[in-house]
């Protein structure tokens, strides 16, 4: 499965920093679908993401009744990213 998108990039201070690009409701829905075929835990599903020229391994958090991708430093970096800037975003699972 290819899902693409675009949304901001947000942080969340939580016990540890991370940013995040949130899933939008329709495509949340379609992993939602299939994440019991791939899930290896609290509802985690691995996925490649790629945003810009860049690709990376990660597992898309479940939240609120969607799901969040986690977006690693380096990638951020690589991209140049800030917070608040919108990124397009290519997920394979």
């Amino acid at each position: 499965m290819e899902l693409h998108f675009s949304g901001p990039l947000w942080y969340w201070r939580g016990p540890a920093p991370f940013h995040f690009v949130t899933v939008p409701a329709d495509a949340s829905a379609e992993l939602a679908e299939i994440a019991p075929l791939v899930s290896y835990g609290w509802g985690m599903v691995p996925v490649r993401v790629r945003i810009g020229a860049t690709t990376t391994t990660t597992a898309l958090w479940p939240k609120d009744g969607g799901y969040i991708v986690p977006v690693k430093k380096a990638l951020q970096t690589a991209e140049g990213l800030e917070i608040d800037d919108v990124v397009t975003v290519t997920l394979e699972v």
